[in-house]
Parts: structure tokens; C-alpha cells; sequence
């Protein structure tokens, strides 16, 4: 009966410290790398295709099922899912 709350906690910590990495990176707080990076890939941002071919290796599609809404990139100091300026 423990093992499953020490699982979702464990999983909870797992997010917060992913979103602290993205942040740190100047993302939005409320948005995972993975999500941030799914996007960039989708805009083309080299970055984000070799970040999202690395975590192919531990999930297929990782980055694509990890996308969340675009308002939760909204607030990002950098943002990663805009085409680039020509």
C-alpha cells in the first residue's frame, strides 16, 4: 500500500525537477523540457530534433506525447516554439 504513494510522489519530484530544468533554460515554469523541446523540434530548432532523438532511445515519440497545450509555454523568457525570424 506504500509502494504506490512512494511511486507518485517519486514521479511528482520527477516533474518538479524537470520543470526547474526548464526554466532554468528560460522556459516557462509550468512546462516540461520534454514539451519544450517537442516544439522546438516542430519549428525546427536543431536543438530540440537532437534532444528528442536522445529520449527516442528511452520512449518512442517521447517528446511528441509529452507536448502540452501552448499556453503553457506562454510565460517562457526564451521561447522554443516559434519558427524561426527570417
Amino acid at each position: 500500500m506504500l509502494i504506490p504513494v512512494i511511486r507518485k510522489f517519486l514521479r511528482n519530484e520527477a516533474i518538479i525537477l524537470d520543470e526547474e530544468g526548464n526554466t532554468l533554460t528560460g522556459g516557462s515554469p509550468e512546462e516540461t523540457i520534454s514539451s519544450r523541446a517537442g516544439k522546438a523540434m516542430l519549428a525546427g530548432k536543431r536543438w530540440g530534433c537532437i534532444l528528442c532523438k536522445f529520449l527516442d532511445l528511452f520512449q518512442k515519440d517521447h517528446c511528441l506525447k509529452a507536448l502540452e497545450p501552448a499556453s503553457a509555454g506562454a510565460d517562457a523568457i526564451i521561447p522554443d516554439d516559434q519558427p524561426p525570424q527570417t
